[in-house]
């Protein structure tokens, strides 16, 4: 099939995709030169459209691939009809509406907040009732940072959605549910999706006891009549009947038949909460060939849950848990180095290079082992050598060596 021609009108203009920090942008326009075109791209950061970082001129075929590679990439044309007056108004209105609306929401909230007797704890800037103390609430970890980003998962603990956090393993997605249950005294059961769990221990089983045939009540039922949070932990590995037995409860107010026990029906207590965890689900996918075992999951069941998706810990995010944790040993230069050598092994992982991917919580006990031996390579042994390949533990000791030197 031939290529299409390109016209001018059809293809010039600016292309555009969000970005977590604004908008990527390409703005394609006429060169001097007859049949080529120019090309710019910058960065919006919310201040018009930013500075120009990349300015050239293509001919029409390498446009022609450029345009197929932004399609692929999420990139689309901005264009719209200025003869349409009332459509641009729209579009121009629509977001200060939104913040004015917003606004009001947020007002309303605090409003019924505050009328809230009951206890609260401030978790980032949400207020979250407190619990009852009990064996399963999760120790505190002072050093827990909270980023800004974890607001809005908060927000919905308070409301009782659904929450699924996924990511890589090692990125913080249980200890952050962990740490909220911890702070506001609510008690948590966890279920690991190992590929052992089955639905009778999810759910529930009859059993004989000194003679008696006596029901057993699984996880889920246990976390629904106590008010405990439950996480799946790695929900990916389920098998369908546990899937099955969690769509029942998966709108706020939803109730668990248990067929099983006659029909009976537990209604969830005001306290309990559902979470799920994972690897390889909705914008982590293309990682599946990573966690070997995965399941794909229908669109149906993810529109179920609020689905964020959490990365590392940035360096600098890192460091700081590194200072907090092992305080006051613990020196900002030092922590900065050791927080590049997990972010390079980190992005090893995301090329393949690696077949282990690198956690905070592996960093921290090299971290500690190092401040106890004075020795990197040392304490990296049964911190980190031993917990991987050979292939890995000589890759990973290639990025050590980048960042710290030999004694002399």
């Amino acid at each position: 099939m031939n290529a299409p021609e390109l016209t001018e009108d059809e293809n010039l203009g600016l292309y555009q995709r969000a970005t977590e920090t604004g908008a990527e942008w390409w703005r394609v326009s006429v060169a001097d030169r007859p049949e080529n075109y120019r090309l710019e791209h910058g960065v919006d950061e919310g201040n018009g459209t930013g500075s120009i970082d990349i300015d050239l001129v293509v001919d029409a075929e390498n446009l022609r691939a450029k345009l197929k590679k932004w399609r692929r990439e999420g990139f689309a044309i901005d264009t719209p009809d200025v003869s349409d007056e009332a459509d641009t108004a729209e579009r121009v209105a629509f977001m200060p509406e939104l913040q004015r609306v917003a606004a009001r929401a947020s007002a309303a909230k605090r409003h019924l907040q505050v009328e809230d007797t009951s206890k609260t704890v401030r978790i980032g800037h949400v207020d979250v009732p407190c619990g009852v103390d009990n064996p399963l609430v999760p120790r505190v970890n002072p050093a827990y940072l909270f980023s800004e980003r974890f607001n809005d998962i908060v927000e919905d603990i308070v409301e009782n959605r659904r929450v699924m956090l996924i990511g890589h393993t090692g990125a913080g997605k249980t200890s952050l549910i962990e740490q909220v249950a911890a702070r506001s005294h609510h008690g948590v059961l966890r279920s690991n999706m190992n590929g052992q769990t089955t639905v009778g221990d999810f759910v529930g089983f009859w059993t004989v006891k000194g003679g008696e045939t006596i029901w057993v009540d699984g996880v889920l039922p246990t976390a629904m009549r106590e008010g405990l949070w439950l996480i799946v932990d790695e929900i990916d590995f389920a098998e369908p009947s546990i899937l099955a037995a969690l769509t029942a409860v998966l709108e706020p107010h939803g109730r668990l038949v248990l067929k099983e026990k006659g029909n009976e029906i537990i209604a969830p207590h005001p306290a309990f909460r559902l979470f799920a965890t994972a690897n390889a689900v909705g914008a982590m996918s293309q990682f599946r060939h990573l966690y070997q075992g995965a399941n794909l999951m229908n669109e149906a069941f993810l529109d179920r849950w609020r689905v964020y998706m959490l990365d590392y810990l940035t360096p600098a995010e890192e460091a700081d848990v590194l200072m907090r944790t092992l305080a006051p040993h613990m020196t900002r230069a030092l922590a900065t180095t050791l927080a590049a050598i997990a972010a390079d092994c980190r992005a090893a992982f995301a090329r393949e290079d690696l077949s282990s991917a690198f956690s905070t919580r592996r960093l921290l006990d090299w971290a500690e082992l190092m401040l106890r031996t004075g020795d990197p390579e040392r304490a990296a042994g049964p911190a980190i050598y031993a917990k991987v390949s050979p292939e890995d533990a000589a890759l990973i000791r290639g990025i050590v060596r980048h960042h710290i030197a030999p004694a002399a």
